[in-house]
């Protein structure tokens, strides 16, 4: 289970595995937070306008345009849940397909998920989720993408690690 969670960064590296100025502050709250949960509940609405400023790039793998120029992520799609018992924060990410039978959904968020964990800092638990009701096979989809062993797998596949990081790439 504790592989299931990340240690990732917003807008930087990690540094000694610690939340950059822009997220967190300065060194004095670091030193006067009791936990790294408190930090990112300091900062929930700048780190859902983070996780947005990420997902809204994301191209479409079909299409050339962006997942929000497609209305398939959104503003409100991004949740900051109550943290785990063990402090762990647990981000919800909810899209919408396009179209109710997308054949490439299961890709969709395999993107969604890769972005965010190369580019989010914190312990965090991430789910990422269709839509209710946006597909006809939201169950298997959201247990794929939902699932470590599989993303594993899907990442190992060269074609298709290929697709995920033409469709996260950024802009220059």
């Amino acid at each position: 289970m504790l592989s299931f969670f990340r240690k990732l960064s917003i807008g930087g590296k990690i540094r000694d595995g610690l939340l950059p100025d822009s997220v967190m502050g300065t060194a004095e709250d670091i030193v006067r937070a009791k936990s790294q949960n408190e930090l990112v509940s300091k900062d929930e609405t700048e780190l859902k306008e983070s996780i947005y400023d990420l997902l809204r790039t994301i191209k479409d793998p079909e299409k050339p345009q962006t997942l929000e120029q497609l209305d398939v992520v959104y503003e409100d799609c991004i949740a900051i849940q109550e943290a785990t018992p063990g402090g762990v924060t647990v981000i919800r990410v909810e899209f919408n397909p396009t179209v109710p039978h997308c054949s490439l959904a299961t890709l969709i968020g395999l993107c969604i998920r890769v972005k965010l964990e190369r580019h989010l800092l914190a312990l965090f638990k991430l789910d990422i989720y269709i839509k209710e009701g946006a597909h006809s096979t939201e169950q298997e989809i959201n247990k794929q993408i939902n699932d470590k062993e599989r993303i594993a797998a899907a990442m190992e596949n060269p074609n298709l690690r290929e697709l995920v990081e033409k469709c996260i790439q950024e802009e220059e």
